[in-house]
């Protein structure tokens, strides 16, 4: 992606200063990097060949799980060579991740509001057509709004080009940025609040009326409900951990943070949820495991 600055110079590439004077430790981020990167594919691609080969796991809860792998497949391909090769990654990809990544949770626990709250007509409510359509609108909202986010940075003219971050995000542009940003801020500002309160409403909703059949439900329906709401609550509190992290990053000056400190919370917000996802659903799913076997 080719960026005017004000000085009449075209900037076309960005530094990142997280790589800077990490000395021998770059050995040793390459192999993790490595490490988890190879773990990641091998448990995503494992979990979706399961539920996709076998026939008693295509129900809705299975085939959200079976969207949400995929966009940690889409997310972390994308990204790991990425870090292992030190090249700039396209912003579009991150942001569409991570907006994917959001949407399909906040559906997953509308999911699991159904499943619990109306367990006799769970398959009347959720059916084949809906799950299908709910599954798209995990992703091309995410699409249609990165796609806006992108378009808006392509005109900005910069000052600089060096950003403390291992990969290259739209914030970081913008603070670059020597020309009016105001449309950008305004739109990044009005996009981020009403998809969060959106998508927060949903899940604080769904989770309320869980809590309200858990309370006044049997010691069998709690258990169910806890069994089958765990592994998607740890999914939620990982993923807005890692998100907190990018926020102190983007948002605050933390030039006085050492530079190790903040390649690891770059590298967080990346490897948390593709990493965590298919271990947490591979472990706590007995069906999964069961079907496995």
């Amino acid at each position: 992606m080719r960026l005017d600055s004000n000085d009449g110079h075209n900037v076309s590439y960005f530094t990142l200063a997280a790589y800077f004077d990490i000395g021998v430790f770059k050995y040793l981020y390459f192999l993790i990097i490595l490490t988890v990167y190879v773990l990641i594919i091998s448990a995503n691609v494992f979990l979706i060949v399961i539920i996709c080969i076998t026939r008693s796991l295509h129900e809705p809860m299975y085939l959200f799980l079976l969207s949400l792998f995929a966009n940690e497949l889409f997310g972390s391909t994308l990204l790991f060579p990425f870090l292992l090769v030190q090249i700039l990654s396209d912003v579009f990809c991150l942001y569409l991740y991570a907006g994917v990544e959001i949407f399909n949770l906040a559906v997953m626990s509308y999911d699991r509001y159904l499943a619990i709250c109306y367990p006799l007509h769970y398959n009347t409510h959720m059916p084949f057509k809906r799950v299908a359509f709910l599954i798209a609108a995990s992703w091309f909202p995410p699409f249609l709004i990165i796609v806006i986010t992108t378009s808006l940075s392509f005109s900005l003219q910069l000052c600089g080009n060096i950003i403390n971050k291992v990969y290259c995000d739209n914030y970081s542009i913008v603070k670059l940025a020597c020309s009016d940003t105001t449309v950008n801020n305004i739109y990044g500002l009005f996009i981020t609040l009403l998809t969060l309160i959106g998508l927060l409403t949903l899940i604080l909703y769904t989770y309320t009326k869980i809590l309200k059949v858990c309370f006044s439900g049997s010691k069998q329906t709690r258990q169910k409900a806890l069994s089958t709401c765990t592994p998607h609550l740890a999914s939620l509190l990982n993923f807005f951990f890692g998100c907190m992290f990018e926020v102190l990053q983007s948002r605050f000056n933390m030039n006085s943070v050492p530079n190790t400190l903040r390649i690891f919370l770059s590298l967080y917000f990346l490897t948390c949820q593709p990493f965590f996802n298919p271990v947490v659903y591979g472990l706590k799913m007995s069906k999964i495991l069961w079907a496995h076997g």
